[in-house]
């Protein structure tokens, strides 16, 4: 189902004692990048969290314009500062385990691979892989199951210049082809024009 926007209205975010943002409003349209800055402590995490469904909101709500009856979780891929993999399976069976639990719509466990350039590290056990190459393998996920919108907390972190070029292109097809895509980072990304959403808070 096409998705036309995710929306979050006079958004708020208490941790403990401390507010981090309050009256916040959120909108993510098709085919064009909303970037989340702001300096550590602002809530960028938070607020994606909030978006994703992973977190509730102290006020506010969120909502996907276009979705229908189906949970904004089901259509949110959700891809945080873990890459939440596990070390003791192999490449292969980690992207299977994800394709499996998140839709199987995408490309298949070997085409994923190929294209984040872990091609022929399948039968690995992920344990051996570079932080960078872990980050890969996360970020494949974002190609085995088709979902309609990101939402990215530091996509980039561990990967190198060239791999940040390559995960700057999944990120303008999927924009081009009508996805939604919500990302907090301290890196540029080059995505094409992009829409920017600043959060206060101290550094």
């Amino acid at each position: 189902m096409a998705v036309s926007g995710l929306v979050g209205e006079q958004l708020a975010c208490r941790r403990g004692f401390k507010l981090l943002f309050e009256g916040l409003d959120v909108a993510a349209r098709p085919g064009r990048a909303l970037l989340v800055v702001g300096p550590n402590g602002a809530g960028k995490s938070s607020l994606l969290r909030i978006l994703s469904g992973l977190l509730g909101a102290t006020e506010g709500k969120v909502r996907i314009d276009g979705g229908g009856d189906t949970p904004i979780g089901e259509h949110i891929h959700y891809l945080g500062h873990e890459d939440a993999v596990k070390g003791a399976l192999t490449v292969n069976a980690n992207l299977a385990f994800w394709r499996t639990v998140l839709g199987p719509t995408g490309l298949s466990v070997g085409e994923a691979l190929e294209e984040v350039g872990l091609g022929g590290l399948g039968r690995l056990r992920a344990q051996v892989l570079s932080a960078g190459q872990k980050r890969r393998l996360a970020i494949a996920r974002l190609l085995v199951s088709r979902r309609p919108v990101w939402v990215l907390d530091e996509p980039t972190t561990a990967l190198d210049v060239k791999a940040q070029a390559r995960f700057a292109a999944f990120g303008r097809a999927h924009l081009a082809a009508g996805g939604l895509l919500i990302a907090a980072t301290h890196a540029p990304l080059d995505l094409g024009e992009t829409d920017e959403l600043r959060l206060g808070g101290r550094a």
